[in-house]
């Protein structure tokens, strides 16, 4: 996410908006501030994100948006090589309570708080995030302690991208820093949790962001929050950016089951965050975040049980400039002013259903290797996920010629076992097949693979495998199903052994 620009028109006028909001019934302490004894955020928190450095009244449009919290972006070192933070790196904006303390002060009193954040693109960009820039871990700790006492909060967010993706050294002294405030919080009474923000795939964390929470486990930091910026993909494809929220946040969940292994489903759920961005964002038209989707991700949300929903950012949430992308200060799309702060705002606290039941779906042994005209067996093994136990039906695939597999029984209660049986005829091709094991209940599938390997078998087709896309013509021979076929006559998608001894295909016999 982005940091310091110039402050627009349209801004001046949101800001215009927030102080007659304020001055309307909003309470604000004089001066300075006094911090009020910090709200414990909700396990369900909307916090989109608000840009420090438009000289906007956080708690005034905090009022006028509705959202009882927000992220506040972003606190960074004003030179490389300093331990200091600033917001958005003005040295004249101090971690102080003259720098925002009478806004989080006036939110806390009304029930809600802010997160500050430190890092965003720009301090990732220049070497000026906190752990990129402070080679001493006693100081970077020492920094995130002081934004706790200052300002009285509960949360941290860490925003990281760009280059603090592949800073190692940075990365090592920002986890080693958390777990100092972690037990430092422990020790004095606080609750103080941090949020690692970062860029993902439509599946889940690349490479880069997983190993950063790897080295966080590593150096025993506990892991509260994982929130995801499900936009900016840049993979040049058509989105609907509500489906790959959900699809990058379900690769999330099982990436964490990996990292902190013994957590429930619930659990895992209640790790998780996703920043949208509404509208157009950076890439383009094709990455666009409509209202729709906001309902959808909504309602995802409160269903998974998920723990944040933030958006950036909260001067984007307006429909200011029809068609525009990237802009920090209007969405680009048709929506009324503040349209997506309400759809995501009930979340703060929102209660979840109870877990639509489901099941897994494993095998052992998991492989095998057997001689042609051989067999072997595997135990399939069901059990309840979530909810209560139903009835899964089970189904093998995958079995080339020469090879039959079944399941039986074909139907169990999860938690239920089964066997798996493979049995192997002496002119099975000699290779390695993999086969599915599948468990259906109530619209959901699960499956395990099996791995079968075939010794002594019959050699393997030499011919090219056909392909349903490909052109072939008169001589042409291809490989399938265990057989060599040549092409009488022109052809395409037309699958061998289905035209018959007058079609196209001419069987030479197995391979």
């Amino acid at each position: 996410m982005t940091g310091p620009v110039r402050r627009p028109l349209f801004r001046a006028l949101l800001t215009g908006v927030a102080t007659a909001a304020t001055a309307a019934g909003l309470a604000l302490t004089g001066g300075a501030g006094t911090a009020h004894a910090a709200t414990a955020l909700p396990s369900h928190v909307s916090a989109p994100y608000f840009e420090t450095w438009t000289g906007d009244s956080m708690s005034g449009l905090a009022s006028a948006s509705g959202n009882k919290y927000l992220t506040m972006a972003f606190l960074q070192a004003a030179t490389k090589g300093s331990c200091t933070p600033y917001w958005s790196g003005d040295s004249s904006m101090p971690v102080a309570a003259s720098s925002f303390g009478s806004d989080i002060s006036a939110m806390q009193a009304a029930g809600g708080n802010a997160i500050p954040s430190f890092g965003g693109y720009t301090a990732d960009n220049t070497g000026t995030e906190i752990a990129d820039s402070c080679t001493n871990v006693g100081s970077i700790a020492a920094a995130f302690e002081k934004v706790v006492t200052t300002y009285d909060v509960s949360r941290i967010d860490l925003d990281i991208e760009d280059n603090s993706l592949t800073n190692s050294a940075g990365i090592d002294r920002r986890n080693k820093a958390v777990k100092q405030v972690q037990d430092w919080a422990a020790s004095n009474g606080r609750t103080v949790q941090f949020s690692y923000t970062l860029p993902t795939t439509t599946h889940g964390l690349a490479s880069s962001g997983l190993n950063v929470l790897q080295n966080a486990v590593s150096n025993g930091v506990k892991l509260d929050v994982v929130n995801l910026m499900t936009f900016d993909y840049y993979d040049n494809a058509s989105h609907d950016m509500a489906a790959d929220t959900q699809t990058a946040a379900q690769g999330l969940h099982d990436q964490l089951a990996q990292l902190v292994p013994g957590k429930t489903d619930a659990q895992l759920w209640g790790m998780v965050g996703v920043t949208e961005m509404p509208g157009i964002d950076d890439f383009g038209a094709a990455e666009t975040f409509t209202t729709a989707n906001a309902t959808s991700v909504y309602n995802w949300a409160v269903a998974k049980g998920i723990n944040t929903l933030s958006f950036w950012a909260l001067q984007r949430d307006n429909g200011g400039c029809p068609g525009q992308g990237g802009s920090d200060s209007c969405s680009g799309t048709t929506q009324s002013t503040w349209q997506f702060s309400h759809t995501f705002e009930p979340f703060n606290g929102a209660s979840t259903p109870p877990p639509a039941n489901d099941f897994s779906v494993s095998l052992s042994p998991a492989s095998a290797t057997v001689t042609a005209g051989g067999s072997a067996t595997s135990s399939v093994h069901t059990a309840v996920t979530a909810g209560s136990a139903q009835a899964v039906t089970l189904s093998v695939s995958g079995a080339p010629a020469g090879v039959t597999a079944s399941v039986s029984p074909g139907s169990v209660t999860a938690g239920g076992n089964a066997t798996l049986s493979v049995s192997t005829t002496a002119s099975a091709v000699s290779g390695t097949y993999a086969l599915t094991v599948t468990g259906s209940a109530a619209g959901t599938s699960h499956s395990a693979t099996y791995t079968l390997t075939v010794t002594g078998g019959t050699t393997a087709c030499t011919a090219a495998p056909w392909s349903s896309s490909a052109i072939y013509v008169g001589g042409n021979t291809v490989s399938y199903g265990g057989h060599t076929w040549k092409a009488k006559w022109w052809t395409t998608g037309e699958t061998p052994g289905t035209t018959g001894e007058w079609g196209v295909w001419q069987d030479l016999g197995a391979c």
